[in-house]
């Protein structure tokens, strides 16, 4: 199994399903472009599929591996004769990529991202798309805490939500090519506005992020605790808060920066509930804790119900802890 693969059983959707696009560039090689390209080869979604990225290196092992049919060295050169072009790049970046390929797009093409936010994305890279190209926003809910042109496999989007986000005036015939493509990659796709898009965001994956941080920040302070206690000891709680503070620090340095408000709402409402939290343990109000985790352990129970998480015992780690 992959490192960091979910452990759901893997969906057999999308086998034998026709091309959709002929010609997908992948700007970006880390784990989502890679794993799509995986899964568009396993489904045979696409008739070729042309990637590149910044650094040399990546390119260089996304050769090496053959991770996609060709690489080339400019986003540029990527998107030419290309029907679908993935932005899979930083939030911060896709302004200035955009621009780089905007004069090569080819006519009737689809440019999508995979972003975590998307208000932030549409008015970045919006701006930037030439009439008679579709700018379709997407963000595929599925990822591990790992990264780079190795991390990707073909099943990291089976039974996962991808949301796209058209915007005001998208071609319907364009979004429903889209959706194929991530329906046949094994996605389960809705339609979402972009603000409550990064509302929803802001509450299932920014914010549980930010707090992974910030616990693993608060282990380190802890000098009463030593490094090799925090490690040695770990137990399953801190080890997933772990987990997920590994995740790659660029992409969600621009997350924060570009779902601000959002963010900072959540955060403030996080906060309200610590105090709460708080106060029930320091009075030593027993049935206000008990209701509140009865509480949250029936949104866990939801969350299995729906198929997006496994209750295998360690979350089917298996015997020795990753």
């Amino acid at each position: 199994m992959p490192p960091g693969r979910a452990c759901d059983r893997p969906v057999q959707r999308g086998r034998g399903v026709s091309v959709v696009y002929n010609r997908v560039a992948l700007i970006g090689l880390g784990l989502i472009a890679g794993s799509m390209s995986l899964a568009m080869r396993r489904t045979g979604l696409a008739g070729e599929i042309v990637g590149t990225a910044r650094s040399a290196d990546t390119r260089d092992v996304a050769r090496e591996i053959g991770l996609v049919d060709r690489v080339v060295d400019t986003a540029a050169e990527a998107v030419v004769g290309a029907d679908l072009v993935v932005l899979a790049v930083p939030v911060g970046a896709m302004e200035a990529v955009s621009k780089e390929i905007a004069p090569h797009l080819a006519p009737g093409a689809t440019v999508t991202d995979v972003g975590s936010v998307k208000r932030a994305v549409i008015d970045a890279v919006g701006p930037q798309i030439p009439d008679g190209v579709h700018f379709i926003p997407g963000h595929p809910l599925a990822g591990t805490e790992h990264s780079g042109p190795r991390s990707g496999f073909a099943e990291l989007f089976d039974n996962r939500w991808c949301l796209l986000v058209p915007t005001p005036g998208t071609d319907p015939a364009a979004t429903a090519r889209l959706r194929a493509l991530w329906e046949g990659m094994g996605s389960n796709v809705d339609e979402m506005d972009a603000d409550h898009h990064d509302l929803v965001l802001a509450v299932t994956s920014h914010t549980p992020h930010l707090i992974a941080y910030t616990m693993v920040g608060v282990a380190d302070d802890l000098r009463r605790v030593t490094d090799s206690e925090v490690i040695k000891y770990s137990a399953a709680g801190f080890r997933d808060f772990t987990r997920i503070a590994a995740s790659d620090p660029t992409m969600w340095r621009d997350v924060f920066l570009n779902n601000k408000d959002a963010t900072l709402e959540i955060l403030g409402r996080f906060t309200e509930e610590l105090f709460a939290l708080q106060r029930a343990i320091r009075t030593g109000d027993g049935d206000a804790l008990h209701d509140y985790f009865t509480h949250t352990r029936a949104i866990r129970r939801s969350i299995i119900e729906a198929g997006q998480d496994t209750d295998e015992p360690d979350f089917g780690r298996g015997s020795k802890a990753e």
